[in-house]
């Protein structure tokens, strides 16, 4: 015996199954975003990623309708944050703030890594470059980098800082004590601030720092930049030379910063968070306080992004390699 549905229940059932049918991912991400995005940020508040997300995470927010929170989560050279980033939902509330370190020169630097870069981010779009810069307390007797290569010879086993192990600023030092010859020591900490507040206070002596956090004490003369780690000179440091033009010809290193999600983000929410980063990278507001920081904002596709993001982790591997870099 066949039981008869009711013609308004018939109709009822039908608008339920076309309505479900809409509900796929790309009908869910059409309303994206709903809540609020965290931002991760896998350094220490008072860096480089820490100035650009906040700058950058403000105008996504104006574009997107719903907050960008930051989530600061130092440690490891950035890996603790982006591990977070990586086994994160797929969903899109949960993006981070990858670099050169974390996405393309830690996995040859760490014994043990939590995620590989090349499979479980979804790359979502460059943020821009930074400078890396040289730099000494206001009242060091050291004044060139000729000077500091000249102690760092005479003192074997001298000291620099860094934001941390695996980081670019660590590289730029491997590459600058292998260019002069000298054996140095890493002072790996747990971001820029708390370094800066070392060499401030002359517990350390030297620093490579990203431009942006230290600019501020440079500025004020409380600390000496010697030379910028880039090919050119910065625009916020016009006086201060390349370490090419300071003696050492070929040396070269520009960090470059982007935003990442978990592997299998669903490509309308890539498209929508991608130009919600483009937009705010061409605020005339934003782009003026980034360079005045010493920062180069530069957006991009999500496939440039990855793109770039492949062919660096082949060749800082052949770098890290031949450096002989390492961390725990």
């Amino acid at each position: 015996m066949t039981r008869h549905t009711p013609p308004r229940r018939r109709l009822l059932l039908a608008c339920l199954t076309a309505g479900s049918a809409l509900l796929t991912p790309a009908a869910f991400a059409a309303g994206f975003p709903q809540k609020p995005i965290r931002f991760i940020v896998p350094y220490t508040p008072g860096g480089t990623t820490d100035l650009v997300a906040r700058t950058v995470g403000q105008k996504m927010s104006e574009k997107l309708g719903q907050p960008v929170l930051i989530d600061n989560r130092g440690g490891a050279g950035g890996n603790i944050g982006m591990d977070a980033v990586a086994k994160a939902p797929p969903d899109g509330y949960t993006i981070g703030f990858g670099a050169i370190s974390t996405n393309a020169l830690n996995p040859h630097v760490y014994k043990s890594m939590p995620f590989d870069p090349r499979k479980d981010f979804t790359a979502i779009g460059l943020l821009g470059t930074s400078t890396i810069v040289l730099e000494v307390p206001a009242a060091s007797p050291i004044k060139t980098v000729a000077d500091l290569s000249a102690a760092a010879r005479k003192q074997p086993g001298m000291a620099y800082a860094t934001a941390g192990a695996g980081t670019s600023m660590h590289l730029a030092g491997v590459m600058y004590a292998q260019a002069i010859g000298a054996d140095m020591t890493l002072v790996a900490y747990k971001g820029s601030g708390p370094a800066i507040n070392d060499l401030l206070g002359n517990t350390v002596g030297v620093m490579f720092d990203n431009l942006p956090a230290s600019l501020p004490h440079i500025q004020s003369g409380r600390l000496r930049a010697l030379a910028v780690a880039g090919p050119q000179r910065s625009p916020s440091l016009p006086q201060v030379p390349t370490m090419a033009e300071a003696g050492l010809p070929g040396y070269a290193l520009e960090p470059w910063f982007g935003v990442y999600g978990p592997a299998g983000l669903p490509a309308d929410v890539i498209a929508t968070l991608n130009q919600a980063i483009v937009e705010a990278l061409a605020q005339p507001d934003v782009r003026d306080k980034l360079q005045q920081a010493g920062f180069s904002p530069r957006g991009s596709s999500p496939q440039q992004l990855e793109s770039l993001t492949q062919s660096e982790y082949q060749r800082l591997g052949d770098v890290a390699r031949r450096a002989g870099m390492s961390a725990e």
